[in-house]
């Protein structure tokens, strides 16, 4: 079977889903179903840690079908990173995290350099870590060597829904990263966005927004769902060549000569 595998734990989907911005519970759980995922992300921000009597986020989350994956969203500096990973652990969600550094509260580009530092503690206390970060060769090559898991350079700013802005920067990076998984995070606005990461050989894709603010989410994830399988699937097959000029599909070289 051709699993997405992260840190020696494999997974059919290739899709990681996240869980803010919906309208209702109802329609996150609808869209998880119909998505196919086997990893949500959640935003340690968005639980109820103080009251864990009361009712939150991870009360409609089926552990049994999901893997957590804790993100640091909204985290500015490396130490508030590194701090809610620890949390994360501490309650006993996941040793799991994906660190997520912001560095600009207008765009919400991550601060790559504070990314990686954040991965080096992280990675020498035992967690696996998949860090967000821009679609920089080198900024991943570091974060392999720190001892990332996989690495997640962005599409497009986060929630722009803008699709694949630098498609040329995510083919280098295939070209020359095979340690780790690469998986596309953010900037996703349609299932023909997913279906061309995946064309360009990432190995996944972790999306939210596109699915949240979609008029029906569930009918979206599972657009999704098919989208990253049709692209996995043209990548494995090899797209044909492409040509200046046209080339015939039906060759009539020895037809005349085969009908006399």
């Amino acid at each position: 079977m051709d699993q997405l595998v992260i840190a020696g734990r494999g997974f059919r989907s290739r899709l990681i889903i996240g869980t803010g911005k919906y309208r209702s519970m109802e329609d996150m759980v609808e869209a998880f179903d119909r998505s196919g995922a086997e990893m949500v992300t959640v935003a340690l921000r968005r639980i109820n840690l103080a009251d864990r009597s009361q009712r939150n986020l991870l009360d409609f989350i089926d552990t049994s079908k999901y893997v957590l994956l804790p993100n640091t969203a909204a985290c500015f500096t490396a130490e508030e990173a590194i701090r809610t990973a620890r949390l994360a652990r501490e309650i006993g969600l996941s040793d799991w995290v994906k660190i997520e550094v912001i560095g600009d509260k207008t765009t919400l580009f991550p601060d790559n350099e504070a990314t990686l530092e954040a991965t080096r503690v992280l990675v020498k206390e035992g967690f696996t870590v998949l860090p967000y970060f821009n679609d920089d060769l080198i900024m991943a090559r570091k974060l392999i060597d720190a001892g990332a898991a996989a690495v997640m350079p962005l599409a497009a700013p986060i929630g722009s829904g803008l699709g694949i802005q630098n498609p040329a920067n995510l083919r280098i990076m295939r070209e020359q990263i095979h340690e780790v998984p690469i998986i596309v995070d953010a900037g996703v606005g349609t299932a023909s966005d997913a279906c061309i990461a995946m064309e360009l050989g990432v190995d996944g894709v972790l999306m939210n927004t596109a699915i949240a603010e979609a008029n029906d989410p569930g009918s979206m994830a599972e657009a999704m769902k098919l989208a990253i399988a049709s692209g996995r699937l043209a990548w494995q097959a090899g797209r044909m060549p492409k040509r200046l000029y046209a080339s015939a599909s039906s060759p009539v070289e020895g037809v005349i000569g085969s009908v006399r």
